[in-house]
């Protein structure tokens, strides 16, 4: 699947987590897609970002896969529908928002919870969205200065045919 569809999902399930730990599941859910991400970009994408993506599959690497992580239960991790990233800049983007989102919505969870645990666990997915989200950022800062630097198209660059005066 899509990498865009795949975020949108992520971003449509964490609207309707109705539980903290609902929440903190969409969190790794969307941790585990960046991770996805970062390593197809890294196989995949533009030369400019494979150093980058690089180290955004391998956030939260320490700490064991985000694909293990007891709170994304049975069904195991929507990243592993990843096929593609059409549009790294539109992908990124997207991903970008809702690693935001997942940010926020943890400090919610975390400043509601009486529960040592679930606060902790809080904790650890909001430093793991954040460490992704500024990978993300600095790939999209690194796709502008490639479309800045770039010469213009030559069918741009012209007002007609060669030759036609």
């Amino acid at each position: 699947m899509e990498a865009e569809r795949l975020i949108a999902a992520g971003r449509h399930a964490l609207a309707q987590s109705g539980t903290a730990m609902d929440i903190v599941a969409e969190a790794w859910q969307a941790q585990a897609l960046a991770q996805a991400i970062g390593s197809h970009l890294a196989l995949c994408g533009p030369q400019e970002l494979r150093s980058e993506a690089r180290g955004l599959s391998e956030i939260g690497g320490g700490r064991g896969t985000v694909s293990d992580h007891p709170v994304l239960g049975t069904g195991g991790p929507r990243a592993a529908q990843l096929t593609e990233v059409v549009n790294p800049r539109v992908a990124l983007t997207a991903l970008g928002a809702l690693l935001g989102e997942v940010g926020i919505a943890l400090v919610g969870v975390a400043c509601a919870t009486d529960e040592e645990g679930l606060y902790w666990q809080c904790i650890e997915a909001i430093d793991a969205a954040d460490e992704s989200n500024d990978r993300v950022r600095g790939m999209l800062r690194r796709l502008a200065v490639r479309e800045r630097d770039r010469p213009p198209d030559a069918a741009r660059g012209r007002a007609g045919p060669a030759g036609s005066s």
